[in-house]
């Protein structure tokens, strides 16, 4: 079995190649990037995009093996209103939500956190939604073998409320699955639970 622990930490030589672009940004954007209010906002931000890009760091395939146990049980198992933070590769700007994620193991389950932690893995690096959905969905198939998966992804997206067509309350929603839900039956009483409100 292997070991996985989540572990924030931040590379100094990338911290200090992305502090200088950062300054060089805000000095090009027309700002004085020596003035105290924006004295160390290069340095926080070079922190801050490590952090939201650390997913690049993250192996979901090993994630999902250091908590694989043998089981018999074949029903739906699902863990929904999953929170994701992401960036949009085309702007560089957020999106968020939520991930709603199931699967019917077939021999084997794997740790309720350990879904959440594949959603923060990839969702941790520049995105767009509809990859983001399928490469969860494709690394609980390869790692669990389970007899199918099931991705639904509802997120507002930041380049469509704050700039572009500046649509506030848009919501994108995305879905993949595979497997005994591509069965409509499976598939419907998947998306009728993820609507319960259960708790």
């Amino acid at each position: 079995m292997l070991d996985y622990e989540k572990i924030e930490q931040y590379n100094p030589e990338k911290l200090v190649k992305l502090e200088e672009h950062y300054k060089a940004i805000l000095d090009l954007l027309g700002e004085d990037s020596d003035r105290e209010g924006l004295l160390k906002t290069p340095f926080r931000v070079a922190k801050s995009m490590q952090f939201l890009t650390q997913g690049y760091d993250m192996d979901p395939m090993e994630i999902l093996l250091s908590a694989k146990f043998k089981e018999d049980y074949k029903q739906m198992v699902i863990v929904k209103d999953i929170d994701l933070f992401s960036l949009c590769e085309h702007h560089l700007v957020p999106f968020f939500g939520k991930a709603h994620v199931a699967y019917i193991p077939n021999g084997y389950i794997t740790g309720l956190s350990k879904i959440a932690r594949v959603v923060e893995a990839y969702a941790r690096r520049l995105q767009v939604q509809e990859r983001l959905t399928t490469q969860i969905k494709d690394a609980i198939d390869k790692a669990l073998h389970p007899l199918g998966v099931a991705v639904v992804i509802e997120a507002r997206h930041l380049c469509m409320c704050m700039r572009g067509v500046e649509k506030l309350n848009s919501v994108t929603t995305t879905s993949d699955f595979t497997g005994a839900f591509e069965n409509s039956a499976t598939r419907a009483e998947f998306l009728q639970l993820i609507k319960a409100k259960l708790h």
